[in-house]
């Protein structure tokens, strides 16, 4: 669904304005659950509800193709690594569309723009007196006679003691540090031991922005306590200026004299990358200048959904970024009005017959790719299934098998269940039609109040945003629905008092619309499906001030399909042979 374009609704029908994002996925490899978990499927479902209500929202994304990741691969797979990118970054939007991701420009770092937008962040950061110049201690491999970048060295993590630490950052404690203070740091290529050499790097200087930074965190009363505290606690220890610079040939160039063979450090122009792709989003609906009100408007929303490993670059090092970028600028840059950071999603594997839960492990095959499990399942199961499990507080477990049991026993069971039989019982019995009654029962009445209330619930969640919470209120209403179906009995009303019934499944056709209006977020697939078939307002029930004269049914069908035990004992086998190995 298109955004809304900026100049085609007068100030009077604009509602809030919003600009969602998420984590930009590096283009070297296929997407897993995990990173779906993480910054894809929650945003996702966040612009689906706003859109829905009318919201004026634009949601951005692109693949991240600088840096130490996409040289590796390109090493590894003996290619330039343009070739891998292009690849990967087709890759990962054709899977992102057979997902139903819905973003309305997804872009990449590689392009002209792009590069012009970083290299601009850099010269008004260096007129604000944010960048200096200094030596630096990084680590050089005698063997290959070349300084390693961050991803090129592996060692023991100083902090927790983890022995695949990567050279900028710990995956298991989060710890950022210099690659310099990794016990026994190695390069990942070829194995062999790292030294410490002098070499000259550009720094942003962070310190100057520290008390900004502080006010403008401590501010954020509405974001999450885990979030909040980690980057205030960060801004407490001392602020050190950090290397934008890297001795690399792959990305951006940096316009320095003397800086020709350096290419600027990945995560300073990745951030970058939104503002370009809402730039080329701008473009692309013929108002180029649109980019500047989600951007630049003080009363944007500006909202980055990522995975908890990326919350210091945008809950901090971003905003200093926007901070001291808008200095000269007439109307500064918003600041992120939320950045949602999830916990990590770990794996069911099963081991010498038994289950266990194990980290996922890309190097090792240990994953479970996304357009894999796509080509097993459509996409509404597995995004109705990984919705429910969101890390939004806590790392959580990927289940084949419990993904087989919330499929069948929630989306089917409860919510399916429903819409299908009271379809099914309208078109069978009432010849697809039923009328609005002159009035309705007591049972009614109530069965419409307690809609109401659970409609506001999943409204709070999902503005929080928490979407896996409020996916329990959808839950919720399937499981009221029902009880109200089974207490009318239509099987039974249809002979003994024919208008009852009728007056009945009226009622069942306003809970199944909005229903299905609350499930769009989730299963968006099913509720196309289900509009072909079911002639009625999908809404609220809250939103329906004058009831529809009629709801109509024809042809349906079930719109899920039963998750089978050798189905899933498949998927878990290919998990089994990547643990083992």
């Amino acid at each position: 669904m298109p955004a809304f374009k900026c100049y085609s609704l007068s100030m009077e029908e604009r509602k809030q304005r919003y600009l969602v994002t998420s984590a930009l996925p590096y283009a070297n490899g296929p997407l897993h659950v995990g990173q779906i978990v993480g910054a894809y499927l929650p945003a996702d479902a966040f612009v689906r509800y706003l859109r829905a209500r009318g919201e004026d929202v634009v949601y951005v994304c692109g693949t991240d193709e600088h840096g130490v990741p996409i040289t590796l691969t390109a090493e590894r797979e003996g290619k330039a690594p343009q070739e891998v990118v292009d690849y990967w970054w087709k890759h990962i939007k054709e899977t992102f569309e057979s997902f139903e991701i819905s973003f309305d420009n997804f872009s990449r770092t590689s392009t002209p723009l792009h590069a012009e937008n970083t290299q601009l962040f850099y010269r008004k950061l260096k007129e604000g007196g944010y960048i200096s110049e200094a030596e630096s201690r990084q680590m050089y491999s005698p063997t290959e006679e070349r300084f390693l970048p961050d991803r090129y060295v592996e060692g023991t993590c100083p902090v927790c003691g983890y022995k695949e630490a990567r050279g900028d950052q710990c995956d298991n404690c989060g710890s950022w540090y210099e690659a310099y203070e990794l016990i026994e740091p190695h390069s990942k290529v070829t194995g062999g031991p790292a030294e410490v050499r002098e070499t000259t790097h550009l720094y942003l200087d962070l310190p100057k922005f520290s008390d900004r930074l502080k006010e403008y965190i401590s501010g954020q009363k509405h974001w999450r306590t885990s979030v909040k505290n980690f980057i205030l606690g960060i801004i407490e220890s001392g602020l050190e200026k950090r290397p934008i610079t890297r001795d690399i040939q792959w990305g951006v160039p940096v316009p320095e004299p003397g800086f020709e063979d350096k290419r600027f450090y990945v995560w300073f122009d990745a951030c970058i990358g939104y503002v370009s792709s809402t730039m080329e989003w701008a473009k692309m609906i013929g108002e180029p200048d649109c980019w500047r009100e989600y951007w630049q408007e003080p009363d944007t929303k500006l909202i980055h959904f990522i995975g908890k490993d990326n919350t210091v670059f945008h809950a901090l090092v971003w905003p200093a970024q926007l901070m001291g970028v808008g200095e000269d600028e007439e109307e500064p840059f918003v600041l992120p009005n939320d950045v949602p950071a999830n916990e990590f999603m770990n794996l069911e594997v099963i081991v010498d017959g038994e289950r266990r839960a194990m980290q996922m492990s890309t190097s090792r095959n240990l994953a479970v790719w996304l357009h894999e499990a796509l080509e097993r399942f459509p996409a509404d199961p597995l995004r109705f299934y990984l919705a429910s499990t969101l890390p939004e507080t806590g790392d959580v477990v990927f289940s084949w098998r419990d993904f087989q049991s919330r499929v069948n026993n929630d989306l089917i069971g409860t919510l399916g269940n429903y819409i299908n039989r009271s379809l099914s019982f309208t078109e069978k019995y009432f010849d697809g039609e039923i009328l609005r009654p002159n009035d309705f029962s007591e049972e009614t009445s109530e069965v419409f109040t307690d809609f109401k209330a659970l409609e506001a619930r999943f409204e709070e969640r999902m503005r929080a945003p928490r979407p896996r919470d409020a996916l329990g209120e959808l839950l919720a209403m399937g499981r009221r629905a029902n009880r109200f179906f089974d207490a009318a009995a239509p099987w039974k009303a249809r002979k003994e008092a024919p208008e009852k019934a009728r007056a009945d499944l009226y009622a069942c056709c306003v809970l199944l619309g909005s229903i299905a209006y609350h499930m769009d977020p989730y299963v968006p697939g099913a509720v196309a499906r289900l509009e072909k078939f079911f002639d009625g307002p999908i809404a609220r029930v809250s939103d329906l001030d004058g009831m529809p004269e009629s709801y109509r049914v024809t042809g349906a069908k079930p719109l899920f399909k039963r998750i089978e035990d050798p189905e899933v004992a498949d998927a878990e086998e290919q998990l089994a042979k990547a643990a083992t190995g």
